[in-house]
């Protein structure tokens, strides 16, 4: 079931929201958790019930770790917790692509398992990992199963995030005021839902029309259409991406939790850095407290304390950012060309450091411009569905293929046909309305505020509720198509 789907908004949500807080004021409060765990179970079974089991599975076996951990602190069940959490995954996100690459390398023919990959397991297996290290650190208390179901459930961060710690969203639920409705919660929710809907619906599932275009003609694809592809998919992922946040925050906050920012402005950085640090933040939270740091101590300790390796602290440094990243590639996707997206993000982060470390300065606009072509550049390879056409796209975006100009313009730029440039048809449709789109995703990003800092603003005053109606109106009368959002495939 998806957010932007007519019997989600219409149907499960209003009997959810209604079902959770009649039962919490007729009933003991575990029933109303167990009845919102319930229909977060039915909203991922509706997806593909077969692997609700599996789910469940993972929901017991975590629980029962991690309250061994509680009572006993044993590192050897910590170690046991997490083999099983990334064996899972490695099993059913991995496993085909190691077997590809060992048929590739040794010349074999071992069958392909063809696995399905289960929906939202990236996410709610790094949220138990979190849990059981927090279990061993000593800073979980409560290890109620109907709670514990419901912290790895709750559908608004079930599927995409963010990745949230037991110990912010757990003690929301207990909280005696947050069992009543909440007339200024719903009406913020609605309003951060409605953008995130919109941002879905009428930005990100336009620009897609343009990528899927392109891709289909990526051997002839030239210079121009090539960046109008690539920069539709960097606005599709970020409107994509930013609307199911948002949506997810409005939607917990409906039930009166509040769910942590996911999303900042990435576009508006003006170094790599802080690029990343906006994007995902909730994944790059998580990387670095439970997997950044423990690395990095593990490499002092084991390799970099070595005569052997007389590296300075800056080199260290830089390894295990790369590192980092890098794994980050990987846990987006079984696949070279997810690989060389991570290892580029970690050198596109290394290379700030080194700069800012020489104390080079850009004029403001030049070092935006960069990061932002840094980022839209090593998208090519989080797009494509392998290196062979990452690398198609790259050559006509370095102008490999030549250059094609709409026939209409040679009148107006005849000279440039003097250094390459042609005049003619190309297979890209609608490129005058993918070039409108393009302009707009550049303002909108730049020239307004995030939701994020429209919330610290928010009222409930009359102006709110007609904007609200307008885009809310506007996008169901546009849900011609229902689409996943990017971040299921991961």
């Amino acid at each position: 079931m998806l957010f932007n789907s007519p019997q989600f908004i219409f149907l499960f949500l209003p009997i959810v929201f209604v079902g959770y807080f009649v039962l919490n004021s007729i009933a003991p409060v575990y029933i109303s958790r167990a009845w919102l765990a319930a229909c977060s179970l039915f909203f991922y079974g509706f997806w593909n019930p077969r692997y609700l089991p599996l789910i469940l599975l993972s929901i017991a076996l975590n629980f029962l770790i991690g309250r061994s951990l509680i009572l006993y602190k044993k590192r050897a069940f910590l170690i046991a917790g997490i083999v099983f959490n990334l064996g899972l995954l490695g099993y059913y996100k991995y496993f085909d692509f190691f077997l590809e690459n060992m048929n590739l390398l040794f010349s074999t023919d071992i069958p392909l398992l063809n696995l399905v990959l289960p929906l939202a397991i990236s996410f709610f297996t790094f949220q138990q990992i979190s849990y059981l290290v927090d279990c061993y650190r000593g800073k979980v208390e409560n290890y109620n199963l109907i709670n514990y179901a419901l912290f790895i459930t709750f559908f608004p961060h079930l599927i995409a995030g963010p990745i949230v710690h037991h110990r912010v969203m757990m003690p929301q639920f207990q909280s005696a005021s947050n069992l009543k409705i909440n007339f200024e919660n719903i009406a913020l929710g609605i309003f951060v839902f409605s953008i995130g809907l919109f941002k879905k619906v009428m930005l990100a599932d336009h620009f897609s029309t343009t990528v899927l275009d392109g891709m289909n003609y990526l051997d002839t694809i030239t210079f121009f259409d090539a960046w109008t592809v690539t920069l539709s998919y960097t606005f599709q992922l970020y409107f994509d991406f930013s609307g199911y946040s948002d949506m997810a925050i409005g939607l917990a906050l409906l039930f009166n939790i509040k769910l942590p920012i996911n999303f900042d402005s990435p576009y508006k950085a003006r170094n790599f850095q802080e690029m990343v640090s906006r994007w995902h933040i909730t994944l790059t939270r998580f990387l670095y407290e439970y997997v950044y740091y423990p690395m990095q101590r593990w490499l002092s300790k084991r390799f970099f304390s070595s005569p052997r390796f007389k590296l300075g602290s800056k080199i260290k440094t830089s390894i295990n950012v790369v590192l980092l990243f890098l794994l980050s590639g990987i846990w987006h996707g079984a696949g070279w060309n997810f690989i060389i997206w991570g290892l580029l993000m970690g050198i596109g982060v290394v290379v700030y450091r080194m700069w800012s470390k020489w104390n080079i300065k850009l004029p403001l606009f030049l070092a935006w411009g960069l990061t932002f072509c840094y980022a839209n550049f090593i998208l090519v390879f989080f797009r494509a569905s392998n290196l062979d056409q990452a690398l198609l796209l790259i050559k006509a975006m370095l102008g490999l293929n030549g250059f094609i100009l709409p026939e209409q313009l040679s009148h107006v730029l005849s000279p440039l046909s003097t250094v390459g440039v042609h005049f003619g048809s190309t297979p890209l449709k609608d490129k005058y309305k993918a070039l409108g789109l393009i302009i707009l995703g550049f303002i909108i990003i730049l020239g307004f505020k995030n939701t994020s800092e429209k919330m610290k603003t928010f009222k409930p005053t009359l102006i709110y509720a007609i904007f609200i109606a307008i885009i809310f109106v506007y996008s169901i009368l546009n849900l011609t198509k229902v689409s996943e959002f990017l971040y299921f495939k991961f």
